[in-house]
């Protein structure tokens, strides 16, 4: 049996992909633990993994962040970033590590899985660790001559031209967005008896890394590093008992074309997105469906306009297949379900990875890129009406759709991971998977190289 340890932070975005990862590892007979956020404790131990909660580290609630992170609220665009870089994920390095080497002295893992975020799976590797795993569930923002650095939102160029805009552009992030996250991870390094390390954008393990989306949504680099592997979307599955609202059948039987608009799961005020979506749309021939929002009220739209539709809480899976447009800030999660059913998408967002998940929008012409978090009504109207009576933004969706349907990613990351911990080295060679049918009709996958 072999011993698999998940790690992420107490944030929904990078909860929620990797639960399909583990609830697929212990299916195919392996132990798992996962470390991470008592909030999420339901929801490891429902994939069958045993939580391990934090000890050290500082648990935190991430409904609310500017409360978990005083003075967090005041900053916004690239300055709200670099304070996350430093105090929401650099200075949980050294009490992660310490939390990560408990648990390993007592669960001798063969693997860690970790988020794109946590550092602590390469310190404790240093420190003589297992070999460890990222899950990228974001943009693959590592370094590359071919792209600029992280959390610009700024288009490759691997022109020559380009290429010297890029190196020129790592030397000045590396002296102001990122000056502040390095100087603290080596203060934690230190702590630890580690080198110090420059934080350029997430993280890279030099085993394996799982990029979870795939190449035709992600920015072409001629210096891609080989153990980077593409394994499609990781969408958690709806909550069991969904019951449809009443006005259901607007969706499923619909007479006009519906545009979903949603405010994510981290920067959660509607008025930056969903209020003036529902104002720009009021008049237009769409069923508007408002998910996320608290309550009526809390819009401050008495009444609501007649063509909208407003609920707490959707599952994506239940109401994405019947959506025409998908107007959100940009959540990687969202965008990948989107995507996964050839849903063109306006996208209004500027904190967190964002301004990374919007740009790729643009440039691979599945939809609109607004460049701010708080668009007017007039600019989302023109953006969802460019993106209903235009067709080519349809069709670039729904080819990344058929290049998704391609993949079966939490079958992918297992085979993936089963492979290093079999090897102990860095999984570089494209893998073919084979899938097989058991005599109980269960599906199986089974690697070979290409």
């Amino acid at each position: 049996m072999t011993r698999f340890l998940l790690v992420t932070q107490p944030i929904t975005g990078h909860v929620l992909p990797a639960l399909p990862v583990a609830q697929t590892l212990v299916e195919r007979g392996h132990e798992v633990r996962w470390y991470t956020g008592a909030k999420f404790r339901s929801k490891v131990e429902a994939t069958g993994a045993v939580f391990e909660p934090f000890r050290a580290a500082y648990d935190y609630d991430d409904s609310d962040f500017d409360a978990a992170f005083p003075g967090r609220g005041s900053l916004s665009g690239v300055n709200q970033m670099k304070f996350d870089l430093v105090h929401v994920f650099v200075k949980q390095l050294a009490p992660q590590h310490r939390d990560l080497e408990a648990i390993l002295a007592e669960f001798p893992a063969d693997v860690i899985l970790a988020d794109f975020s946590t550092a602590a799976a390469a310190s404790v590797h240093e420190r003589g660790g297992p070999p460890f795993a990222i899950l990228g569930a974001t943009t693959l923002s590592i370094r590359s001559r071919d792209t600029a650095p992280f959390g610009l939102g700024m288009l490759p160029d691997g022109s020559p031209l380009g290429r010297l805009r890029n190196r020129l552009l790592y030397a000045f992030a590396a002296r102001t967005v990122f000056q502040e996250a390095s100087a603290e991870a080596a203060r934690q390094l230190a702590s630890l008896g580690l080198p110090a390390v420059k934080v350029e954008g997430v993280i890279l393990s030099p085993y394996l890394h799982l990029q979870a989306t795939v190449p035709g949504f992600e920015y072409p680099r001629s210096d891609l590093p080989p153990q980077v592997h593409f394994i499609g979307a990781l969408l958690p599955d709806a909550p069991n008992g969904f019951t449809p609202p009443a006005w259901w059948p607007e969706v499923t039987h619909k007479e006009r074309p519906v545009v979903l608009v949603t405010q994510g799961t981290a920067a959660t005020n509607e008025e930056d997105l969903i209020l003036p979506a529902l104002k720009a749309l009021a008049g237009e021939d769409v069923l508007v469906i408002a998910a996320g929002v608290k309550s009526n009220g809390s819009l401050g739209i008495n009444p609501l306009p007649s063509n909208a539709r407003v609920e707490a809480f959707l599952p994506f899976k239940h109401v994405l297949p019947h959506v025409d447009v998908y107007v959100t800030n940009g959540g990687f999660g969202g965008i990948q379900y989107a995507l996964v059913n050839g849903v063109p998408v306006v996208t209004g967002g500027t904190t967190e990875d964002k301004p990374e998940t919007n740009a790729r929008i643009a440039w691979s012409g599945a939809g609109i890129n607004l460049k701010t978090a708080n668009p007017t009504p007039d600019q989302v109207r023109d953006a969802v009406r460019r993106v209903l009576g235009e067709p080519q933004y349809r069709q670039a969706a729904q080819k990344l759709k058929a290049e998704f349907s391609k993949h079966h990613a939490p079958a992918e990351a297992a085979v993936l991971l089963e492979r290093l911990a079999e090897t102990r080295q860095p999984v570089v060679e494209p893998l073919c998977m084979e899938e097989r049918v058991r005599e109980d009709g269960v599906r199986t996958l089974a690697w070979s190289p290409c």
